[in-house]
């Protein structure tokens, strides 16, 4: 059980991370500078708030909170911080272990999946977060669902 919850929350944090490494930058209005999705997010603390609201959220969906019953939270909230502070261009490192060998043989659904995707999308509307920088975080999650879900 333990190892299938971390796989699912560092599966969404992993695709977090490619979505963000893929989209780290916008022009600016003058067009001459960049901004990383980091400092537009608001950097670290701001990263660990949605993530604080997003396990707050899992924790209170009935669909699958209950899968995260033995899981060491702060640990996962960690990773998360830090998969999502360096995907979005930020000073954090990230150590862990790719998507398919993590999600390999935990059984995850489409459910699942889509469970936590809309738990994490509440967090950053709770946090306001602009679409633009929504999209650019998750725009990669459907292209990853393929190494994450195993049943339909």
């Amino acid at each position: 059980m333990r190892s299938f919850v971390k796989s699912l929350y560092l599966g969404v944090a992993t695709g977090l991370l490619i979505t963000a490494t893929a989209c780290s930058t916008v022009e600016s209005p003058v067009g001459t500078s960049t901004t990383s999705l980091y400092d537009r997010l608001g950097q670290k603390p701001a990263i660990t708030a949605v993530v604080d609201e997003f396990v707050g959220n899992v924790a209170n969906d009935n669909r699958i909170n209950g899968r995260f019953a033995t899981t060491d939270i702060p640990r996962l909230k960690g990773h998360l911080v830090d998969q999502v502070c360096m995907a979005t261009g930020g000073p954090c490192t990230y150590t862990g272990r790719d998507m398919v060998e993590t999600h390999k043989g935990m059984r995850i659904s489409n459910s699942d999946f889509s469970a936590l995707v809309e738990d994490l999308i509440a967090a950053l509307d709770t946090f306001k977060v602009p679409q633009a920088e929504q999209k650019e975080l998750l725009g990669l999650l459907g292209s990853m669902k393929p190494d994450i879900v195993e049943l339909p």
